[in-house]
């Protein structure tokens, strides 16, 4: 039986959790009643009668609340929903090609590939999602220039990325379903139109800041990794965003915040690369780990990365580093294949012997590096 002077009164239970009120407000709902009046001095100068019904549309239209307003809702959505299926065309513009596409996103502090169909036209390429209309839509007219190029993933399998140089100094890079009919199309539109393409005009997209860091290097594996920088001044061990860039000469991590290089190590200069489980405290709690060892002037040192693929990370900085040997008379790193088949590039040193198995002069892998790659991490 109900006790008169209860039914109201607040009841407390410590188990509940977010979850559990979201589900009570969306499967139950919620009602507000609520007289406020606001005074300064004694002086009433606002007054607010409140009454509200907070839950799910389906609770709602249970009790009969909202119901009509819910039915032309949804009756919106079915009629426009076929308007958005495809992008809008111009006048005399029609569909060429189509297919699935992503391209590259870099704004700001997001960057990240945007999935979805890929429309060439006689006159743009839009890469186009119903839920957000035109992701991408470029002109074929600003295009200046146009190349493929293999791009070596962690897992090691390798896919086409397109890559776009635009009008002012713009660019874009583009994975397709079917990157060779996308290329042969666009080139064959743009020579129609009577202009002609480059085919080394093409810059790196990922992030414009890094694109100089890096420019005549071969960019083997990027990814969004958290970096601990080192302790200074005030400041401990604090954990930073941003991204780690392998090359096939160097490793280095770009700070999102600061806009700059925190980290870079050549890779003649690696000792070894390991994943372990740390804990890192609060609300992190246990995280696996990258473990970095390289060689300063005087001793060595170490950088720790928390993120995705870190295994594949340690296979990637691995196999980079036990392709790059040290010119023999400017010590400067460089790929082996490179030293042996076309010399130096910074001293001009050649081999007298191109050769991988046997080339005097060429000093052999640090035995640090030559050690780790019989080693199973």
């Amino acid at each position: 039986m109900d006790v008169p002077g209860t039914i109201l009164m607040p009841t407390r239970y410590e188990k509940a959790t977010l979850v559990d009120l979201l589900d009570r407000v969306f499967d139950k709902g919620v009602v507000i009643h609520a007289d406020l009046l606001i005074s300064v001095a004694g002086i009433p100068l606002l007054g607010v009668n409140l009454r509200a019904a907070l839950a799910g549309m389906e609770t709602m239209r249970r009790y009969g609340i909202m119901q009509d307003w819910d039915e032309r809702a949804r009756a919106w959505e079915r009629e426009h929903a076929a308007e958005r299926r495809e992008p809008a065309l111009q006048t005399d513009e029609r569909v060429i090609l189509h297919m699935f596409g992503s391209h590259w996103y870099a704004r700001g502090i997001y960057r990240a590939w945007q999935p979805g169909q890929l429309y060439l036209t006689n006159k743009r390429l839009i890469l186009f999602r119903a839920e957000q209309g035109d992701l991408m839509n470029i002109a074929l007219d600003e295009i200046r220039g146009l190349a493929i190029r293999k791009e070596t993933r962690f897992t090691g399998l390798k896919r086409d990325l397109i890559y776009l140089s635009l009008s002012a100094d713009k660019s874009a890079c583009i994975s397709a379903e079917k990157p060779e009919e996308l290329v042969e199309g666009i080139r064959r539109i743009v020579e129609g139109m009577g202009l002609s393409l480059a085919e080394d005009a093409v810059a790196h997209p990922f992030s414009g800041e890094v694109d100089e860091l890096i420019s005549g290097e071969e960019l083997l594996a990027e990814g969004r990794l958290w970096y601990q920088l080192p302790a200074h001044d005030l400041w401990g061990d604090t954990w930073r965003p941003g991204r780690l860039y392998l090359t096939d000469r160097r490793l280095l991590w770009w700070c999102d915040s600061d806009r700059q290089v925190q980290l870079e190590v050549g890779l003649s200069r690696l000792v070894g690369a390991e994943t372990e489980t740390r804990e890192l405290g609060g609300l992190i709690g246990e995280r696996p780990i990258l473990c970095l060892l390289y060689r300063n002037s005087h001793e060595q040192g170490s950088a720790l990365f928390a993120g995705e693929d870190l295994a594949q990370w340690v296979q990637a900085i691995e196999r980079a580093a036990g392709a790059t040997e040290t010119c023999p008379n400017c010590s400067e790193p460089a790929p082996r294949e490179q030293l042996l088949q076309e010399g130096c590039r910074c001293c001009g040193w050649t081999s007298p012997l191109p050769s991988e198995s046997s080339a005097p002069g060429l000093s052999q892998a640090p035995p640090a590096i030559a050690a780790r790659n019989h080693q199973s991490w």
